[in-house]
């Protein structure tokens, strides 16, 4: 693998079911030590450009280059590199999950004193080790996520594609599972991850891809995407006094595009909301407004996937 290679490398793929086109042109990729973030609405393309990205599904165009080496459906060896984690539980509930890992690993090829170190080793990652010769079936859903996640590091790849793996978990099985795939991330291995969890891509992602109609409309970090629609700060002030002259001399400050009056104050709309904020309360001063309350908010994804797509996440 050439030393600058992308671990994960998609290029137009492109993807048609009759006369509609379900991915149109996709492209993107992951670098190691990197987690992506792919978010869309449902029916948006996610689903199949993972499958095609995992070498599950044959494209209808474009490329998948996995360490620098082209993907197909029949390419084993590549395949050998992704560990795949489906939104659905892939375990057996009648075996223990011991015995599940003792299972997947011969498929991989794995075997004897090194199988059963690996098990041991990527239970403790999940948080599993004490729990390994109980059935799966009886686990809670967070545990048979970590279980799920447990299965596709087994072989130790140097890409997991997680897709959606904290759907219907309680809050400290969401937590647990962030944590170990910022670990895992952090010790170098690629991540493609998908959820409908806004703020689970705000916390874990690296650069994020959204996808709509089966374009990938826009790509970046998080900051970088809230620049692309220009997303503005806000400024919520609570205050007593002369409202109307607050809001006269705040729409004199340079960075204040928009005043509004609240009940209790003034909402502006900033493009730089903590440079902004010293000359707004200047402004108060010099209105004779005593401000109380000052509280400054930044867009978020979800402000940015809404002006993007017109849809909320999980729609």
């Amino acid at each position: 693998m050439p030393p600058t290679a992308p671990v994960l490398a998609c290029s137009g793929l492109y993807k048609r079911y009759g006369d509609r086109t379900v991915v149109d042109g996709v492209s993107f990729h992951i670098d190691a030590g990197e987690c992506y973030g792919l978010l869309g609405p449902n029916g948006a393309g996610k689903t199949t450009t993972i499958s095609m990205a995992c070498g599950l599904l044959r494209r209808d165009g474009g490329e998948v280059l996995v360490e620098g080496r082209r993907l197909l459906p029949t390419s084993v060896s590549v395949k050998s590199v992704i560990g795949y984690v489906p939104q659905e539980i892939a375990l057996y509930p009648e075996l223990s999950v011991q015995d599940n890992l003792r299972f997947f690993g011969r498929l991989y090829g794995l075997g004897g004193r090194g199988l059963d170190a690996r098990i041991g080793s990527v239970l403790r990652i999940v948080g599993l080790g004490d729990r390994s010769s109980e059935k799966v079936g009886r686990f809670s859903g967070g545990m048979k996520r970590r279980a799920n996640i447990a299965a596709g590091l087994l072989h130790e790849p140097r890409l997991l594609v997680l897709d959606e793996p904290t759907v219907g978990v309680d809050p400290q099985s969401r937590n647990s599972i962030l944590e170990t795939v910022a670990q895992l991330r952090d010790t170098g291995l690629a991540v493609l991850y998908t959820t409908h969890y806004m703020e689970e891509a705000e916390k874990l992602c690296d650069r994020i891809g959204i996808i709509d109609g089966g374009n990938l409309i826009a790509e970046g970090s998080r900051r970088q995407l809230v620049a692309q629609v220009r997303g503005q700060d806000r400024i919520r002030l609570v205050a007593t006094g002369d409202m109307e002259s607050l809001a006269r001399n705040c729409k004199r400050i340079d960075g204040v595009d928009d005043v509004s009056r609240h009940e209790d104050g003034l909402d502006l709309a900033v493009r730089d909301g903590r440079s902004v904020l010293p000359a707004v309360v200047e402004a108060a001063g010099a209105a004779g407004a005593l401000v109380t309350s000052v509280e400054v908010v930044q867009p978020d994804l979800e402000t940015v996937f809404l002006a993007l797509t017109g849809k909320e996440l999980r729609d």
